[in-house]
């Protein structure tokens, strides 16, 4: 793993070089395509598209209800005593997140507001293939079913051997109303505009490959999305006091994600920094996904060795990872210092994949230092906002003169007007 000695100007250059974001147009194009084919030929062109990219005949696109019943009854007891125990700290947690709204009735004469209202239908995507992924479905659903969405639907890639039973048990756990075995692009373009079999939705969410993140991209605007998630990253600041093969252990937690995968640790300490490569490596050969993590640590990551703690947390901030832990002795104490970041994680035993799992905050953050301007998903993604205003005769003609003045200011007589008929 790199190790950089640098000063701070130096290892911000360093950095952008890291988070530089790239666009592949052929995928831009082939994308663009996928999504035309399904508003023209609707279910057709999911069937094709099932058999070309999964290599399955998909003669029903809906999962009865008793394959999600069949599966939550037979799931093996510790998995779903885990679920369990993620549906309850995530649904405590997002419980504090809800807003009612407010009305401001402090002026005589005026009332103003704000209605909170939660949209009418999500659609959640959730990858296939080798890989399963219920706690998604429970960090993606829960807060939706706590902001009050009517109705979550949830597509994902269709398998030769049947949709990962633990995917369905979670599915009818988080109150999903309907299950689609559709993937990729053209899934997201038929919850994007719809098919014959899928209603349109009006937002998106949920995590998947650069096909995935591309449509969502896409189809902006048609619907609204959650975000366009990147691989997947971890950022540790760290002193002296750390344990390197727990640190190293952590940064192989997010490596082992993807290729394109981001380990990052920042530290005051060159032998810390020198244990911790040390440790990784060691730690690598002995990783089921040895290749990926391999290649995400050689590839994407990187050790930086900073002059005092300032610089560590000015360079962190400007890395805005998604994953973020502070491994010093107490830890609490420098959350303030924290302006960028989409989860952070204090101390010893607040290993990053407590977040992923059972903790309770949501673990579909801003990758790709967007967390620079976005937040974690939650109950506020799921709810739209709506203002309201009344005004007594007495209260508007008090503000006649302030409202016409503006309004012949930008030429726009008819607003003058409006106001003026009412006296």
């Amino acid at each position: 793993m790199k190790i950089y000695q640098k000063n701070l100007d130096e290892m911000k250059e360093i950095v952008s070089e890291y988070t530089q974001a790239t666009v592949d147009m052929h995928i831009e194009k082939s994308v663009q395509d996928i999504i035309q084919k399904v508003i023209k030929d609707g279910d057709k062109a999911l069937r094709e598209y099932s058999q070309k990219f999964d290599g399955v005949d998909v003669s029903d696109f809906l999962v009865p209800e008793t394959d999600l019943e069949n599966a939550w009854q037979t799931l093996p007891e510790n998995l779903k005593n885990s679920l369990l125990l993620a549906k309850k700290n995530i649904t405590s947690f997002h419980e504090l997140e809800k807003s009612n709204g407010f009305v401001d009735a402090s002026t005589p004469g005026i009332i103003r507001g704000q209605k909170v209202i939660p949209l009418k239908r999500v659609g959640l995507y959730i990858p296939g293939g080798t890989a399963a992924y219920p706690s998604t479905i429970l960090m993606n659903a829960i807060p939706a079913k706590i902001a009050g969405v009517e109705e979550i639907v949830m597509v994902t890639p269709p398998q030769k051997e049947g949709i990962n039973q633990a995917v369905l048990a979670a599915a009818k756990l988080a109150g999903i109303d309907a299950v689609y075995q559709v993937g990729g692009a053209q899934a997201i373009a038929a919850l994007a505009f719809g098919t014959e079999t899928i209603k349109p939705v009006d937002k998106i969410v949920g995590p998947g490959n650069i096909f995935v993140a591309t449509a969502k991209k896409q189809v902006f605007g048609q619907v609204a999305i959650d975000m366009v998630a990147g691989p997947s990253e971890i950022g540790i600041l760290a002193d002296d006091s750390a344990c390197a093969n727990e640190l190293a252990a952590d940064l192989l937690s997010q490596a082992e994600h993807d290729k394109r995968a981001r380990a990052m640790l920042v530290t005051n300490s060159l032998q810390l920094a020198k244990n911790v490569a040390n440790e990784i490596e060691i730690q690598l050969e002995k990783l089921p996904r040895k290749k990926i993590a391999q290649a995400a640590i050689e590839d994407r990551s990187f050790i930086a060795v900073m002059e005092n703690i300032t610089d560590m947390f000015s360079l962190m901030n400007t890395i805005a990872p998604e994953h973020l832990e502070i491994q010093f002795n107490d830890p609490m104490e420098y959350l303030g210092l924290i302006k960028n970041a989409g989860s952070v994680f204090l101390g010893r035993y607040a290993s990053e994949p407590l977040g992923d799992y059972v903790a309770g905050p949501n673990h579909v953050l801003p990758t790709g230092g967007t967390a620079r301007f976005s937040s974690p998903l939650g109950v506020y993604d799921f709810v739209k906002r709506t203002q309201f205003i009344q005004f007594s005769k007495a209260a508007l003609k008090a503000d006649v003169a302030a409202i016409t003045t503006l309004a012949r200011t930008e030429g726009l007589e008819a607003h003058a007007r409006a106001i003026e008929a009412r006296f």
